[in-house]
Formats: C-alpha cells, structure tokens, sequence
C-alpha cells in the first residue's frame, strides 16, 4: 500500500468513527443556532493551525459559507484577533491570556465560545474556558487525542477518536463545516438571515 493511500485510509477511518457523535455533533448545531437566533455571537479560538481554522470558520460566517447562499453577515468572530493585540498580551501578561482578555473584554451571557485544540492541554484554551464558566458563556470544545486537560470543562465536548495531529485537524474544519452550514440552513428556514 502507498503512503498516500494509507493516509487516505486514515483519514476516512477517523471521520468514520466520528459517526458515534451524530447526536452531540447535531446537539453544537442547535446550540449554534438558539445562540444566533438569541442575539448571541460566537467566538472561536485555538492554537497554530486550530487558530487558522478559528479564522477560517469566523470568515465564512462573517463573509459567505457558500457561494449561491447571500446572505448578512452572522456576528462570529476569531480571539486570535490581530497580531498588535496577541503580541501586547504576550507581552504585557501572559500568553495564556490571549484569549481570556478578548473574551472578557466581548462575551456576553447568551454568546457562545468554541475552542478548538487537537491536545487539549492548551492552558490558554483552559483559561477561556474557566472564564466561560464563570461568564455563564455556552462552550462547545473541538477535541482530540483523548480530550486532554480541556475534556470536560465545555458544555459540549466533540472528540475526533485519533492521536495524529493531521486527522484531528481534518475532522475539526470537516465538524465546523457541518455545524456551521447546518446552523445557517437552520436560520435560513426560520428567515433569520
């Protein structure tokens, strides 16, 4: 078998077992769209590549999620916010408070937080997440390898079944594509946008 169809294998396998979460994945999306349909917002937040599929995700619900679907923009955005604010942070504070001082600064009680970490064990992702608690801020967790530190401190936990850092980051932009197209169909159909 070649390398490349081993990781194909791979990939499909891990988005196969995610099959066991259909109720907790479809769960995220009702919580998604009571959260919008509430005058919520959602943040989004994570590390290294988890910060660009946070990024990502704000955009497309931000901007446009699919082509031939116009539509106003829906109020999520990325903790990851420019690199003045992450650097000050840094620097000044701490790198655990990346997140924590942008949440702080725009969360409200009937928004919604979504982590995203393929360890888990991020302690800034930790650190928000504690805040979201005492905010009384709905969190849903984009896991892997097992959940880490983080599993079970959101409202929601979906965990992509894998320790390889890759099939994790696949399954995750996969689950947010899902939810987010799921929750846009959703307020579409209640002519919310």
């Amino acid at each position: 078998m070649s390398k490349f169809l081993k990781i194909i294998n791979e990939s499909i396998s891990t988005k196969k077992k995610l099959l066991r979460s259909e109720k907790k994945i479809n769960l995220a999306v009702n919580i998604m769209t009571n959260t919008i349909l509430a005058g919520g917002k959602v943040m989004l937040c994570g590390n290294g590549g988890s910060a660009a599929d946070a990024q990502h995700l704000a955009a497309e619900f931000l901007i446009r999620l699919r082509p031939k679907v116009n539509r106003k923009a829906i109020p999520v955005l990325s903790l990851a916010m420019e690199t003045s604010s992450l650097t000050a942070c840094g620097n000044d504070f701490s790198f655990t408070d990346i997140f924590d001082r942008p949440f702080n600064a725009f969360a409200k009680k009937n928004d919604l937080l979504i982590t995203i970490s393929t360890s888990g064990n991020s302690k800034n992702i930790l650190k928000v997440l504690s805040s979201a608690k005492k905010k009384q801020v709905k969190s849903i967790s984009f896991l892997g390898s097992g959940g880490g530190k983080a599993k079970g401190k959101a409202d929601l936990d979906l965990i992509v079944p894998s320790r390889i850092t890759a099939r994790i980051q696949e399954c995750h932009i996969m689950l947010g594509h899902y939810i987010f197209e799921q929750t846009e169909n959703n307020l579409i159909k209640k002519k919310f946008i």
